[in-house]
């Protein structure tokens, strides 16, 4: 009989902690610091030019905290770091694109009431503090960077919960004054992704709204007008994240959402736009923060990963073309994670990923999943 006790306890912690099995974090060592901030979001590229993926970490959400910049060692370890910057704020969202034109990743930081900030790399890591864009105290959530108006340089799309969301537009010398709305004035946007989705070769926005509002695509007519809007949901989500990408492999853009208190939907995209066909690849009723999509098993299809809040981080499996999923949790129940991203850390071919926690250390697991 104690025998039996034993060996069902055993299997019920293996499976409380399957996701060691495929995503390595070697009891609780691999972390940015030993430190535990409001991290909100994460931002990664190969800041100092050596040919691996360096991250930010934006810190602070509602608080003045420091944002930190983690250099990689080479073999998706964080051993060097060092503040952004001396001036402590209240950060929600940063991103990386070159937007100055000088061959070099920059960081555009989102800040909660605060004026956002774009901070200059010389090249080896070292980040000169610039300018602010956007209004100067706004409830900035997010952010995302994309070559909105085809100019050749990157612009900024901020999102501000409660407040009208704006496009910063680059004069290419990574200067951002001229601003453009996009929404409405009334929309809690917490997330934008930019992808074409009519595919008429110019950039579409499809927007997260929490508090109830709808979530709604609003479809590039050229010289950014935005004046034609789709809705997609069930008109009165709390969504906090979406995400793209074609999971069923029919050469349409699908629509990943994560919600709060209610299942996480995928919206299939069509010929003729739309989103009616759904699916939910998550039913649980979690409070899920953060998307994002990879391959992580290699077998050429989309995965995805969620984020959530007080309950374990979780990797979907896309075993059939979105008809059926398989889950692997990761991460710590009980972390309060902002964001998550997909990212070759350790330069192995295939994605890991990084957990921004509030209030907690930020983890980041090796994908060991076999091929």
């Amino acid at each position: 009989m104690r025998y039996l006790v034993t060996t069902l306890l055993l299997l019920l912690v293996c499976s409380a902690y399957s996701q060691d099995a495929s995503f390595q974090n070697a009891n609780g060592r691999f972390i940015l610091s030993n430190t535990k901030e409001r991290t909100a979001s994460i931002g990664y590229g190969d800041i100092d030019g050596d040919g691996d993926l360096d991250i930010i970490a934006a810190n602070g959400r509602h608080w003045p905290e420091q944002n930190q910049v983690f250099f990689n060692s080479g073999r998706g370890t964080f051993t060097v770091s060092h503040p952004l910057d001396i001036t402590s704020e209240t950060s929600y969202a940063t991103e990386l694109a070159d937007l100055d034109g000088d061959g070099d990743l920059d960081v555009a930081v989102g800040n909660d009431n605060a004026p956002n900030m774009l901070y200059f790399n010389d090249g080896k890591g070292n980040f000169t503090r610039g300018s602010s864009f956007g209004k100067r105290y706004s409830p900035t959530r997010n952010l995302t960077l994309a070559d909105l108006d085809q100019d050749g340089d990157i612009d900024i799309l901020i999102t501000n919960r409660g407040a009208e969301n704006e496009i910063c537009l680059n004069d290419g010398r990574g200067g951002f004054s001229e601003t453009k709305p996009f929404g409405s004035k009334t929309d809690s946007t917490i997330d934008v992704e930019v992808a074409d989705i009519d595919g008429d070769n110019d950039l579409d926005l499809i927007l997260a709204n929490r508090d109830g509002q709808q979530n709604s695509i609003y479809l590039n007519g050229g010289n950014l007008d935005f004046s034609q809007k789709i809705n997609f949901g069930t008109g009165s989500d709390e969504t906090r994240a979406v995400a793209i990408a074609d999971i069923n492999q029919d050469g349409n853009l699908d629509i990943i959402t994560a919600n709060i208190r209610e299942p996480n939907v995928i919206y299939f995209g069509s010929s003729d736009l739309n989103f009616s066909k759904s699916t939910e690849f998550d039913g649980s009723n979690d409070l899920s923060y953060s998307v994002s999509v990879a391959d992580f098993d290699s077998d050429g299809d989309t995965d995805i990963v969620v984020a959530n809040n007080r309950g374990f981080n979780a990797v979907y499996l896309n075993e059939n073309k979105g008809t059926s999923w398989s889950k692997i949790n990761i991460g710590r129940k009980g972390f309060n994670t902002y964001d998550i991203i997909a990212a070759d850390l350790n330069g192995d071919g295939k994605p890991d990923i990084v957990e921004a926690n509030s209030d907690e250390v930020n983890l980041y697991h090796f994908n060991q999943i076999k091929k």
